[in-house]
């Protein structure tokens, strides 16, 4: 008994010295893979933070700014804008208005041409702004349609602004009477519908016979247009004005 005691306390401490050495050894492996993952954070830290050092020591590029001639390859664009005899008088009444936002804020050169009845736009060595051309033909274009010219004015310094047009026919197919009649509710009694129209969304109105013109920004013009189409179908104005009435109050709660 005594000896199978002793044989018994010998295959424990072979089997408590084998667990030890294998414990001892997953432990050194544990290590030396948490060192060779520190050292691999440690290298792509090294290598981020040089990217980031030759980052900041590159110069940054320095463009100069280039002119519209020079941004259209150094020719020259022309612009003409037809007007039409309804529009002459206001045209040389409101000439020299007309005349200086496009000289002096577009650097722009514009004629009169008597013999075609057009406006004409031309770029000029001056000229700072790719698109200054085709924001001068915008505001020409609107005051032709009949905006006044504080009111088209905007398209030179507001980016948002835009001009929309459509038929009355567009929206309804009519004719004789009841045509004239789609337009007396669009415009009111003295213009009355028309400027509740403008004022509740913020737009300018020109109705031109049977063409009715937009100024002001995307959602402003959805909202006038929506209004003024309710009244071509046949909406009493007492309906629209509520509706106004509504979107002004909406659109003051946004501000």
């Amino acid at each position: 008994t005594n000896a199978t005691k002793e044989v018994v306390k010998q295959d424990v401490v072979v089997e408590n010295n084998s667990s030890s050495s294998s414990s001892s050894s997953a432990t050194s492996n544990v290590l030396e893979s948490n060192s060779d993952r520190m050292e691999i954070v440690e290298k792509e830290t090294n290598v981020n933070e040089n990217k980031k050092k030759k980052r900041k020591s590159a110069p940054a590029p320095d463009f100069p700014s280039i002119s519209a001639l020079t941004a259209t390859g150094g020719k020259i664009e022309y612009r003409k804008i037809r007007c039409q005899p309804n529009r002459l008088t206001p045209l040389r009444n409101q000439w020299d208005n007309i005349m200086s936002p496009i000289v002096e804020y577009l650097k722009l050169q514009i004629r009169f041409n008597p013999a075609t009845r057009s406006v004409e736009l031309k770029t000029s060595e001056f000229t700072e702004d790719p698109g200054a051309i085709q924001k001068g033909q915008d505001f020409v274009e609107a005051f032709m349609m009949g905006f006044e010219v504080q009111d088209a004015v905007a398209l030179l310094r507001l980016d948002d602004l835009y001009v929309d047009s459509f038929l009355v026919t567009d929206v309804k197919m009519l004719a004789g009477d009841h045509l004239a009649r789609a337009i007396g509710r669009v415009a009111g009694q003295d213009g009355k519908t028309k400027y509740a129209i403008e004022n509740a969304t913020r737009t300018r109105i020109v109705v031109a016979d049977q063409k009715i013109h937009l100024l002001g920004s995307f959602a402003n013009i959805k909202l006038a247009r929506d209004a003024i189409c309710n009244l071509i179908i046949g909406a009493p104005p007492g309906k629209v004005y509520n509706q106004m009435r509504n979107v002004a109050k909406r659109l003051n709660e946004r501000l």
